[in-house]
């Protein structure tokens, strides 16, 4: 059986070639960067402000400006300077980034040199050869016969034309100045994100709560914002839909209790909510990290078992409804006072509460919209255990009507409850009921809450 060794790729050149394309190129990096900022929004959308000192000659400057998002949108590219005139001629951005099987595929065509070591000697031997194809392996034509997945390793004479190792976008411009100069790049990216996630811990009496709130930023933009000014937009903004050739996508890639924090500073923007953190971060490409966003305790709790029923069974004859329904645990509190009262951005709110050991247990989740101060905010955690319900219709005639949407019916319903806890509970029930409607008769009062609502507050007493 003959030995194959792994396939290795050798680059020479390559700071030949970097150094031609910078006599061609003036190119700023990470390097040069005075100031960063971001500002995401919550649809998978981010505008950058990218501040940096250029070096520039006066007239003509072709500008590689590298580290710029892998997922920018170059049709929002603006550049300005706040130091000299500049007037812009064209800009590309190269998203065809250096890897080994992209440059294996920009050789396809052209010659190379494939470089073989004998394991007993150690002397190296080479022999040039051409690319015939890239994909899933390499084929390579040589003087005598043609081999795929060959052993060795490659060597390239040249840096094909547009390949970077680093998202690049490069600006043709007219400077009218020389020298040092202060530009800023701004741009839209997608890749960057951020949602936020609230923790919560109920009081032993589930009468209150602490609660924590923390943004969750997301990093895929294929480069690091380092030291970045970091903003956060809460609100649905509207963007225009645009059909994107297929090609587009191809080459893109892959795409409980905590001590209180400084709450992020939020001001109004437009019809939306500005969120500001107060020093700067790093936000690292394929990171997820978390900010303290805000921090209440002691905020007052109401808690609410509903039993929550369905129109349907009004307009027909039903048999027995259901058994062990389950009643409904929600509880709920202002968005105001105790640390509160900055609108809250949607997200996740996970409760937990100690049990007998103090050890805080999971006791339920829920996701909230956007809330303005001082409105409530209510949340489902879960259906109770030891509250259930029995339901079933005892009559139900029709009494009048003559068309298919004018029937009168008289229907009778009945509903046990049952608690199986130590204490006293107050039920909610709320029946959606259709059409014109009257209680003819109940063994407790109900109220009208809407005009095809009628809810009953039943207190059941323990066990």
């Amino acid at each position: 059986m003959h030995k194959r060794t792994c396939l290795a790729i050798l680059i020479l050149g390559l700071g030949c070639n970097f150094s031609q394309a910078a006599e061609a190129e003036r190119n700023s990096t990470i390097k040069d960067q005075k100031q960063v900022a971001v500002t995401i929004y919550n649809q998978d959308l981010a505008l950058i402000k990218d501040s940096r000192a250029v070096a520039l000659e006066s007239g003509e400057n072709v500008l590689a400006w590298r580290d710029v998002s892998a997922r920018i949108r170059p049709e929002t590219a603006l550049l300005r300077s706040t130091t000299t005139q500049i007037q812009l001629i064209e800009q590309n951005f190269d998203f065809d980034l250096l890897t080994p099987n992209k440059l294996l595929e920009k050789h396809v065509g052209r010659k190379l040199r494939v470089i073989k070591t004998n394991p007993a000697s150690g002397i190296e031997t080479s022999e040039e050869a051409t690319v015939l194809s890239a994909n899933e392996g390499v084929v390579l034509q040589f003087a005598d016969r043609i081999e795929s997945h060959p052993a060795g390793r490659l060597a390239f004479q040249t840096l094909p034309e547009n390949l970077r190792d680093r998202p690049t976008l490069v600006i043709d411009l007219n400077a009218a100045d020389a020298g040092n100069q202060n530009l800023e790049l701004s741009y839209l990216t997608s890749g960057l994100s951020w949602k936020a996630d609230y923790v919560a811990e109920l009081s032993a009496k589930d009468d209150r709560l602490d609660l924590n709130g923390w943004v969750t930023l997301t990093n895929q933009a294929g480069t690091t914002f380092r030291n970045a000014k970091l903003q956060l937009v809460a609100g649905d903004v509207n963007r225009a839909q645009e059909e994107v050739p297929e090609f587009a996508y191809k080459n893109r890639g892959a795409m409980p209790t905590v001590n209180a924090a400084p709450q992020m500073k939020e001001e109004s923007l437009f019809e939306y909510h500005l969120y500001s953190l107060d020093r700067p971060t790093t936000l690292a490409n394929n990171q997820t990290k978390q900010v303290a966003l805000l921090s209440a305790t002691q905020v007052p709790v109401k808690k609410e078992f509903q039993l929550r029923g369905a129109d349907y069974y009004y307009r027909n004859s039903q048999a027995e409804i259901g058994r062990k329904l389950k009643v409904g645990v929600f509880v709920e509190f202002e968005n105001k006072g105790h640390n509160l009262g900055i609108p809250l951005p949607k997200g996740t709110i996970r409760v937990y509460k100690r049990d007998a050991s103090g050890n805080a247990q999971f006791v339920g989740e829920d996701r909230i919209d956007h809330t303005p101060k001082n409105e409530t905010v209510r949340l489902k955690l879960g259906d109770a255990f030891d509250i259930t319900a029995d339901k079933k219709q005892t009559d139900f005639q029709k009494v009048g009507g003559t068309g298919r949407y004018n029937y009168i019916y008289d229907a009778a319903f009945q509903i046990d409850l049952k608690n199986a806890k130590n204490e006293a509970i107050i039920v909610k029930i709320q029946e959606p009921i259709p059409g014109d409607w009257e209680v003819l008769e109940e063994n407790h009062a109900h109220s009208k809450a809407a005009a095809n609502l009628a809810v009953w507050n039943i207190p059941v007493p323990a066990e």
